[in-house]
């Protein structure tokens, strides 16, 4: 499989090419810098380019099997002025002109909705976090408005807060809402559920929860 990762340099884009690498997967990762790019390996393609000019980065693009996007804001001030939409819509523009039509990314837990069963502390602690990070919240919840928008077979993943756990294979996923009680799940199992659901037909369009 042919699969291009933009955001390749991040916490979740990195785990995404190894993980692809080591499953035979002809990847290309998009960077701005290629020296922050760890990865090493058979089949990588390393691209330079800026995702907020389309026209660069159709080339990367170009006759792939999926796009897979790690890209997001990196501190509340990028979120503030909407980096992940913004990053996104090039993704998206890049996309559009060249055909390309898999797409996943990493979006949030709090931005899909809230289990039905979720305990009493959940729910609090979800009302402060949201609170706390309400523009990384209100930048995602964008990103997603355009993938809605858009004629993409997208899907968003969306885990709670992050760690760096090694790669298990062993988590909860919920299409079209979150894990009752998920409070955490590690970078790398996050890109083994994204890698595993770019042939999976029920996730397409739709939101999906992952954590442990």
């Amino acid at each position: 499989m042919r699969i291009t990762v933009f955001g390749a340099t991040g916490g979740v884009g990195q785990e995404i090419v190894r993980q692809a690498l080591t499953a035979g997967h002809k990847v290309t990762a998009v960077v701005r810098d290629p020296a922050r790019l760890t990865v090493t390996g058979e089949g990588l393609e390393v691209f330079r380019a800026d995702v907020r000019d389309p026209e660069a980065v159709r080339p990367a693009v170009t006759g792939r099997d999926a796009v897979l996007s790690g890209l997001g804001a990196r501190n509340r001030a990028d979120a503030a002025r909407g980096l992940a939409t913004e990053l996104t819509r090039g993704v998206l523009r890049a996309m559009d002109a060249e055909g390309a039509r898999r797409l996943l990314v990493v979006s949030a837990a709090p931005v899909g909705p809230e289990p039905a069963d979720s305990p009493f502390f959940d729910r609090a602690l979800l009302g402060v976090v949201g609170r706390v990070l309400r523009d990384v919240y209100t930048d995602l919840t964008a990103m997603e408005a355009e993938l809605a928008a858009s004629a993409t077979d997208w899907t968003s993943v969306r885990p709670p807060r992050l760690t760096n756990k090694p790669v298990t294979g062993r988590y909860r996923k919920v299409v079209g809402g979150s894990p009752r009680s998920g409070r955490v799940i590690g970078r790398a199992d996050v890109a083994h559920a994204m890698l595993g659901m770019i042939d999976d037909r029920d996730t397409v369009r739709r939101g999906v929860g992952v954590a442990y």
